[in-house]
Parts: C-alpha cells; structure tokens; sequence
C-alpha cells in the first residue's frame, strides 16, 4: 500500500477514561491498514496508554508518536474558580527532552493544578515547553473559544503568546470538521488568524472511536461517565458521529481548500522522534548509617546474621554467602536488599507482623540472614538463582507481607524515610468485565434495574469470562439474543467489554527513586490524594523500573487478633516464628481435613487434597498449594504424585542423578528449582543457566526450546549419560516446567499455612473469632459459624451491651462483632463502645439514644441493631423498638443539644430518669418469618430459628436422608434430600459447556450440590440462592473423603407437592363420623 498522505495527529484511546473508546491495538492496526506512517495518542490529561500504544505501534511498523491533551486554567493553575472552564491544548513530545516535559507538566497538572480536571497554566507551559509541539486542539481551545466568543483580540494575542513559547514550526492551529455548526464558524476564523500570525495549520479529526458504527456505543459510555441514561435530553453528547477514525482520502475530502493542513499533519510526524528505551535498570541510591560502602555494609549485616541464624558456619554455608555477596556486588543491586531491610524492620520496631517470605527471596541466604526473610533457603533447598540469575540479570523483586490493617503504616513510612518526591504507588485500572458491562451499558440504556441484573447474574463467574463466551454457553442469555432490547445491550456491551473503566491504586506496588519521580515517570493524583505513577506494573517491568510489592495479607491480620486474644485469655505469648514444625494435634487436624479458615487450605478443593495426602511432615506441607492449581490437576500430575506418595503408584527415576532432588517429592516434578537442578546435575548447566532452560521451557516456543536442548544433550554427554536418556529426561521436563511452582514461595507460604493450623489446633475459639473478624463477606462469616456448631463453639448474637467492634471471646462461646452487621459501619461500633465504657449499659433504646453520639449512630444503623437482635436485652420486643426509633432519636438528640449548649441543671439526674419511663408503643408483634429474614438480611444467618421448621413434616415425608447421615453413604447411593439452597456458583467446563455448584443446608448441617449441564438446563431458574428444595441425586465422593451429590432432579417444595401430592386422607374417630359432624 502507498504511503498515506495523511497522519492522524488527536486520539482518544480507551485511557482518555469513559471518554475514549478506541482500544490501542485497533487504534495501531487501522493506521497501518490506512497506510499512515505514524500515529498519535493524545488522551485527555494522561500518558496512562502511552508505552503500550508504543509497543502495539512497532509491532504494526509505524511510528507512535506520544502526546496529551492538556488542560489550560484560563488564570493560573491554583485558581478554585468553579466558573472557569479550562481549556484544551495538545502537546506532541518530539524527543527525549520533549517527552520529559510532557511528564512533568501532566505530573504538576495533578500535583499542584488538579481542580475538577488537572490542569496547567501558561507559566508552566514557557518553563516546560522544550522539546514539545503545541496544537490548538479542538473548539475547546483557547484561541477558537475566543474566536467563536467575537473575543479576536484575545484570541490573536494568545496565538501569538503560545507561538513565541513554542517557536516557530512548533505550533499548529487545529482544523476539525465534526459537521457541528461551532466548527464551521470556527474554521475560517482560524485559518484567518493562521494567515495574520504566519502559524501553519494542520488539520486533525477529534478521534474517540474507531468505526464511524460505534458512535452508539460511544454514547452510551458518555452516558455511564455522567451517571445519565441515554433517554434524557440533557445528558452530554458530542453532537455527532463524525468522531471517528477517518481515512486520509476522508480527510483530503473534508480539507480539499487547505491542502497544507493536511501536508503538516505529515511533517509533525517526521519532527516526532521520541521512542521508548528500557536499557538501563535504575537502581536508588542507599545511604548507610554509618556512610560506610554500601558493598562493605550489607557484608558485614550478613555475617553478623549468620552467626544468630546459625551455630555453627559450616563450608556449605560460608560459600554459599559469599556467593550471593559476589553477584549482589558485582550488579549494584544492594540498595534494593537495604531497602526491604529498612521497611521489614521498621514494621517489626512497630509490631506490625510480617510474613515469613514471599516469592522466590525466600531463596536468598542473604535475605534470611539480615532478616528480610524467615526461611532457611539451606535447609529447604531453595535456589538462588531463581531470584537472583547471574546470567540474565534483571533487578531482584523484593514481595514484602504485611499485617493487611497496617500496610498504609509501611506505605506511609516508606514515604516519609526516602522522600515524598523519590516515592510512588503504582496505578491499576478497573476494566469493564463482562458483567460489569451488561450493569454498565444496562443502565445507561434506560433498562429496569430488575432485568439487568437478573442477566448479569446469568454470566458465570469464571475468572477472564467474556460476553462471547458466556452467550454461548448459558442457553438463557442465547434465548435473549432475539429480543431487540437485549440484543442491543449484548451488542454495545461487546464493544466497550475489557475497556479501562477507572483509575485505582495497585495492592501492592511501590517504586522508589534516588531523585523525583517525575524525572522518570509521569504521576497521577488519585481521588483520596494518594501519589501513584501512570504506568501499571508490567509497563514498568519493561522501562527497566523495578518496585517493592508491599501487600496486606489477610492471613497476618487474623494471626494478629488471635494471637492478642490468646494472650488476653489464656496469658500466653505464642512466638509463632519459632514453632516446632512436628507438632501432632497440628498434623492431625490436618489429616482430618478440618481446615476452613487456613491459609491457603480452606477451599473444597483443598479438603479433597488433604484427605487424600495426610501431611505428617512439614515437607508434606510445602507441595500441597503447588500441587492443586490447574496446569498439575489437568495434566495429571497430581493424581502421579499422590499415588506415589500413597505407595499406589511406583517411584521411578530416569537416571539415579534425579533421585536426589525429587526424592522429596517421590519422584515428581513439582518445583521449578527441581527443574533447574536437574539441568545442573545432568547437563553441568550453572544454575544461572538452568533458570534459562526453565524459562525456555516455560514458553514452549520451539526455536527456543531448541536453542536450549542442544547444549543439554551435550553436556549430557560430557557427563557420560546416554543420548536416549538425556533426550527422554529433557522431553520430560518440558511440560512440568510450565506447570512447576516456586519453591521458595510455597516453602514461605506453608510455614504461615502450619501457623495458622497451629492457632486452630491448640486455640480453636480465639482462631475461629479472629477469622470472623477479618471477614467482611457475610456469607463466608456464615460458613464459620456452621464451624463454630460443628465444633462445639457457641455464637453469641451481638448486643449493644456485650457486643465489642470485632468478634471476642467470651469462655467457650464468640460474642458477634458490631462491624459485621449490616450497616453499622466502621465508626458506629466505636461510638458505642465508648460511651458504654463512659456512661454505663445501656438501659433501653431511649437511654441508648441519650448516651450515643447520634451524628454517628444514625437510624439506619439503631434500625439494623433491632433488626439482628442486639437491642433485644431492652424491653419490649423488635416491632415495638422499631416502631420507637424516631421517638427515641428525637428524645436523644433534644438531650444532647441541651447539654452541648451548656443547659445543665439539677434536674439533668430527673430527665435521665424520666428518659427511662419513656413507654414503647403498643405495636403487635412480627411474624416469626419476618423476624427471620431480618436476621438474615443483618447478620447472614438466623439467630431465633430457622425458616426450614414450617417444612419439617414435608421434607421427612418426602426424604430418606438428612445431610448429616450422607457422609455414611457409599459412593453412587441414590438419595433425596431437601433444604435451603445457601449459595450457588456457575461455571463453564472445558468443553464449554454451563454446570453448577451449590450448598444445600438442612436443620442438620449443609452438603455441597454438583448440577451438570443437562440437568442445569432443566432446573436453572429454581437455582437461586434462598430457595428451599427437594434434591434427587447421588453420592458422589470418588477418591475422596468429602462428599457431595450429583444432583439428577431438583424442585422447589410447592413444585413437589403438585408432583407427589394427588390425594388427601383425612382419618376421624368413628364417633365423629355422623351427618351432623360432617
């Protein structure tokens, strides 16, 4: 194809945010198809797409060229000024120098001129205008606002202003052509101006989508911006669909009378030399305490380690260290080992627990030895190299864990130790998933809320699922698709589908700099104020950016509670970091499987794992999370290693080289250290190497995998091992290289996985109370309290007397937190916790509303407390509370003003007392349904009965079995159970077929319920969370210990008395069977 004549100059891609719809891969490809030579990427005051763009660019062969569209403060950029509306202004980076400036005005438009927009101002733009190529932008601009305003002096003098800025041949005045009638007065306005001043035109078309067809979709994802429907007339619009990705012949079209305007959009192009360049690992400068060389430092913090890691420096260890120590010297990395140093000890100094490792630092000597990590890499096996690879060397990835509560201490510490300016998190972005999008795009059109969300729930929640595959697989949303309206929504919905949604902070990722930030990055202000850079994590890893993952775990936070609790209850301080890791009850309650709320370990699949393996040992341990993830279920490997382990299956090795480093692992190939490993012991490889070989097989590219078998077999050789064996070994290797974990990490994560089942092993109630605790899900709170029952642990429903923040422990029993009812909130529990402690028990619901502060116990949150029972130590009963509530906030907040303003009397003790004579209303009292789903709406599940009662007689009658006698049963058993269906979760097989999983619960206990396809499409309305059921089916446990049913038949109890119900017998005694008695 001929070289275009033309270059689009002004895109919006999807990171000009719910603003732009033009996805950058497209974006590139249809520049190329159009034969452009070059693209821009001008989004609306970021550079969040700029190096993906970049990339998606060289891959089509065409120059990416890298700008923004600025926004202008009319005064200057502090102005708060809601009446000035900021103007727009392109900028384009024509080389290093350019881009540079380009970051550092987008950085200070949100540092210092973020008002609504972030913006800039002219003085800015003459401080940091070098290297840069300045447009006018569209009808938005400066110079046409003024023009179209009849303001010419204005617009003459600012064209003149930004032309002396910029200097000549570095500022263009836009021509765009939209058909909006603000353009058509404009043009000749400005080509006019163009003339008067000397400055050259170039014409650009405002692009935000791509296809001239998706001017709907567009629409409707301004309206989700706005919160509008597409129905209201006021609602943003741009006005026409004219803003799409027009050819250059369109343009030569549109532009006919300025040829030049579309000559100069060609010429900018050629000016824009910018490119992106990943050479050099920037690495922070560490200063030492003592100003001694950092090399000399981090030595002498190792050896002085050892000696308290160790009692003994044995030869093995000694040349181990000086090993690493070589490597971290020769490549400068020291800084970033100091680094975690100083963070991991700072949370220490402030009891804020740390994990003992993540990812494969737990590897690094050094990193156990200046106390980083808590793992002994000698001991474990664990490689070095795969950290740390002399012969690939890339800046090692410090993943740091933390008590999840205080993370933001760490963050903030960070910040302050090594500068505000030097310090970032990193940026991630919401994306507009599948379901996510039907919401989206469902609202926008104006669709009852009821249906959108009942189509949302239709998609299954499979992790990466998209629309496409959804509607081919769940026949539900396949019959919409001849509906109009519903099939306008899947059409839409596909074409915004996995767009960038909305900003948002990284769990985990910080960077730190030895200068600004901004010197490097540009820098984005998030909505609570928090300081992030514009690039997400894996744009960063390949600018040769390396970061911290500074990440809350869940786990450290639950360890915490129970570990403070067990101190309060039991006057032990438990030094988990030092267990012993042979203890029995331990294994045992591992053994028996009884492992909700362990880490790593509470999910069904792992319950199956572990009554097929009981671990007896730590090593047992380690493989277990390794072993149940996809790639080694799939492929077998799994179901290899337990029959070995379990002596079903034969240990073999290829060669006796081998048995040393899979002995441990009966033989099979689980980590990718072993990988590496073997490539040392039977080719010779380094263990440099050998991560190269493993990341080789990783990929599975054939030309790469070929680069690496030849070397192998011949060291092989070398080493006097045969051809066919080195070959076999090799093909071996290959597909568990790419299902191999990470020793080091999965080493680390057990010993936090052995601690936890230590805390439930020997201090069930405080470890089940610290689980509650953390979890914000009342679903999953609701599966700990049928653990609880199991476990012969009591709940206590929460009470405004009794009740603290968190769940406690009181004796045998766990007392329900206040946090975790519904709508209480995070300040609420405080507010009535403290003035319980300053003023006494609360006496009745117009004494509670007296002593609270009801600026924050509002009555949503008093309502919610009635609702759940915690007021049900008052008198009268919930309807009465209820029906009392306004009453008492009245009564409450008249007291509380008298005393704010200082009306205190002699009678205060008299209105105190009369407070408590307050009468309750004569309300009957609710249904005990009512009161039921109440509880369940506040708390997850029901405190004063069960709706199941009113059923018993039919589900005795129509069932053979309650779910606790199913555990007895032989595999295949033929059953009928009935009960409350308490969650269900659909998926998509590999054939791409819809099955699902749910939870039955019965008075007795609950079961898990496997619906496959053929059934699903019989019963899947009925299958909703709430329903109460009658299930037929089958016991299906396999090589498991925990069982489930495969359910054949499924209907709701009215649909199995029309069923089973053809006749009534009423049986009298025979005296009362008489004409006057009938």
């Amino acid at each position: 194809m001929a070289q275009s004549s033309f270059v689009h100059l002004h895109n919006h891609t999807e990171y000009s945010l719910l603003d732009g719809a033009c996805r950058i891969d497209d974006l590139a490809k249809t520049a190329k198809e159009m034969g452009m030579p070059a693209i821009a990427i001008t989004d609306h005051g970021n550079v969040f797409g700029a190096i993906e763009f970049s990339e998606s660019a060289k891959k089509q062969g065409i120059k990416a060229i890298i700008g923004c569209e600025m926004y202008v403060s009319p005064s200057n950029r502090f102005s708060r000024d809601q009446q000035e509306k900021p103007y727009h202004l392109v900028l384009l980076a024509k080389n290093d120098i350019g881009y540079h400036n380009l970051i550092e005005l987008i950085s200070l438009a949100y540092i210092e001129g973020f008002y609504y927009k972030a913006r800039i101002d002219k003085e800015l733009i003459s401080k940091y205008h070098e290297g840069l190529i300045a447009l006018s932008a569209c009808v938005q601009g400066e110079i046409p606002v003024n023009l179209l305003n009849e303001q010419k002096k204005q617009a003459y003098n600012c064209a003149s202003e930004l032309k002396d800025i910029f200097g000549d041949g570095n500022f263009y005045l836009e021509l765009q052509y939209h058909n909006l009638d603000s353009e058509k007065k404009a043009v000749p306005l400005l080509v006019k101006l163009a003339k008067d001043l000397n400055i050259p035109l170039v014409a650009t078309n405002d692009c935000h989508y791509i296809a001239k067809e998706h001017s709907e979709a567009h629409e409707v994802m301004l309206a989700i911006q706005t919160g509008k429907t597409i129905n209201e007339s006021s609602r943003f619009k741009f006005g026409s669909d004219e803003f799409y990705f027009r050819s250059a012949d369109e343009m030569d079209s549109l532009f006919s009378e300025y040829p030049d305007a579309i000559k100069n959009s060609l010429e900018i192009a050629e000016k824009c030399e910018f490119k992106f360049s990943a050479d050099k690992v920037l690495i922070p400068e560490y200063k030492t305490p003592d100003g001694s060389d950092i090399n000399d430092y981090i030595e002498r913090l190792s050896r002085e380690g050892l000696l308290k890691r160790y009692n003994k420096i044995t030869p093995e260890i000694e040349e181990r260290l000086k090993y690493e120590l070589d490597l971290i010297k020769s490549t400068g990395f020291a800084p970033f080992f100091l680094f975690a140093r100083d963070i991991v000890f700072f949370a220490k100094s402030k009891s804020i627990r740390v994990g003992p490792g993540r990812g494969s630092a737990a590897g690094s000597l050094v990193a156990y030895s200046i106390g980083i990590t808590n793992v002994d890499p000698l001991k474990h096996g664990l490689v070095f190299e795969r950290f740390l690879n002399p012969e690939r060397v890339s800046p090692p990835d410090f993943d740091l864990d933390f008590d999840a509560n205080r993370r933001g201490e760490v963050v903030q510490y960070i910040i302050e130790k090594f500068g505000a300016e030097k310090v970032a998190q990193i940026i991630t972005f919401n994306r507009m998933t599948a379901r996510a999008v039907i919401r989206d795009v469902g609202r926008a059109l104006g669709m009852p809320l009821a249906d959108v969300d009942m189509i949302a729930k239709l998609i299954p929640s499979e992790l990466g699922i998209t629309l496409d595959k959804a509607i081919d697989t769940v026949p539900e949303l396949q019959a919409m698709i001849n509906d109009p309206e519903k099939s306008k929504l899947f059409r839409i919905a596909k074409t915004l589908e996995g767009m960038a949604r909305n900003p948002s902070v990284h769990a985990a990722g910080v960077v730190v700099f030895s200068d600004k930030v901004t010197n490097h990055l540009p820098i984005f202000r998030t909505s609570n104020d928090e300081i992030v850079v514009q690039y997400d994590k894996m744009i960063l890893e390949k600018i040769g950016v390396n970061k911290f993952d500074i990440l809350g775990l869940d786990a450290l936070t639950m360890i915490d509670y129970a570990l403070k609790m067990i101190e309060e209850n039991h006057h032990v301080r438990i030094d988990l970091d030092n267990l012993p890791l042979d203890d029995k009850a331990t294994y045992d309650l591992l053994c028996e499987a009884r492992t909700l709320g362990i880490f790593q370990l509470g999910g069904q699949g792992m319950v199956d794992l572990l009554n097929r393996l009981k671990p007896r040992t730590f090593e047992d341990l380690i493989p277990i999370v390794s072993l149940y993830r996809p790639g080694p279920i799939e492929s077998g490997m799994l179901d290899e290693y337990v029959g070995r382990k379990n002596g079903t299956i034969p240990i073999e090795y290829m060669h006796p080289l081998l048995e040393p480093i899979l002995k441990d692992t009966y033989g099979t190939i689980i980590y990718q250290e072993q990988v590496m490993k073997i490539g040392r012991e039977i080719a010779g490889f380094t263990l440099g190497q050998a991560d190269l070989l493993r990341r080789a097989m990783g990929k599975k590219i054939p030309e790469e995998l070929e680069k690496q078998r030849v070397p192998f077999l011949e060291g092989a050789k070398a080493k006097g091992i045969s051809p066919e064996i080195a070959e076999a070994v090799f093909q071996q290797l290959i597909p568990f290289a790419g299902y191999g974990f990470n020793q080091s990490h999965t080493t680390a994560y057990a010993l936090v996985t052995y601690q936890t089942a230590y805390l439930k092993a020997h201090y069930p109630v405080e470890f089940m109370a610290a689980c509650m605790t953390i979890e914000e899900d009342s679903a999953e709170i609701v599966k700990y309290v049928k653990e609880c029952q199991k476990m012969g642990i009591d709940i206590l429903p929460p009470d405004v007397n009794e009740s603290h923040r968190n769940f406690t422990v009181q004796g045998n029993s766990i007392r329900f937190g206040l946090k975790a009812i519904k709508n209480v909130g995070e300040s609420a529990p405080e507010a009535i916790i403290s003035a319980r402690e300053e003023k006494g028990l609360f006496t009745s619901i117009f004494d509670f509303c007296e002593k609270v502060d009801l600026r924050v116990v509002n009555r949503k949150c008093i309502e919610s407390l009635i609702k759940c029972g915690a007021m049900d130590c008052f008198e009268g009963h919930r309807a009465q509370l209820l029906s009392a509530i306004d009453k008492a906030i009245e009564a409450g907040q008249k007291s509380q003003r008298d005393k704010q303003i200082g009306q205190v009397s002699l009678f205060d003790a008299f209105e105190s007392f009369a407070s408590e004579k307050m009468k309750l209303p004569d309300t009957p009292k609710m249904p005990d349904s009512q009161l039921l789903a109440m509880e369940k709406e506040m708390l997850g599940f029901y405190v004063s009965g069960h709706p199941l009662t009113s059923f018993e007689g039919i589900i005795k009658r129509f069932t053979n079995y309650s779910t606790r006698g199913l555990a007895e049963l032989e595999n295949g058993t033929q059953i009928t159970v009935a009960g409350m269906l308490t969650s269900v979760r659909r998926r998509i097989t590999k054939n791409d077929k819809q099955m699902a999983f749910a939870t039955l619960e019965d008075l007795e206990g609950m079961v898990d319920l496997v619906i496959f396809s053929e059934t699903l499409k019989n019963c899947s309305e009925i299958l909703q969370e709430g329903n109460i059921v009658w299930i037929k089916g089958v016991i299906s446990n396999g090589q498991r210990e925990q069982i489930s049913v495969r359910v054949d038949e499924i209907l709701t109890i009215d649909a199995l008395k029309e069923k089973y119900i053809t006749s009534v017998h009423i049986i009298l005694p025979q005296e009362r069977v008489s004409e006057s008695a009938l």
